[in-house]
């Protein structure tokens, strides 16, 4: 294991930590522990598909760019979406 984690370069480090913080996402959101309508959801999201995206500019991969790409798009639409409706709530 030790050998594994020391091969490892950076832009591996970030994109594993982004598929982490995706992952935990959607669990506590399975659990009850987030709701998808707080402004969290959307944020964490962003946060790892970002994550995911500055691995994958090191070690592209067209399809998974894509998924990257559209899970960035909807985490904004969200955000957005979230903070319209706090200002007129």
């Amino acid at each position: 294991m030790a050998e594994f984690l020391s091969s490892l370069s950076w832009p591996d480090a970030i994109g594993i930590t982004g598929t982490l913080i995706i992952a935990l996402a959607y669990f506590a959101t399975q659990m009850r522990y987030l709701n998808s309508n707080d402004l969290m959801f959307p944020v964490v999201n962003l946060l790892g598909a970002l994550l995911l995206t500055y691995s994958l500019s090191h070690n592209f991969n067209l399809a998974s760019m894509l998924m990257e790409g559209f899970w960035i798009v909807i985490s904004i639409v969200g955000i957005a979406q979230n903070l319209r409706t706090r200002r007129s709530g």
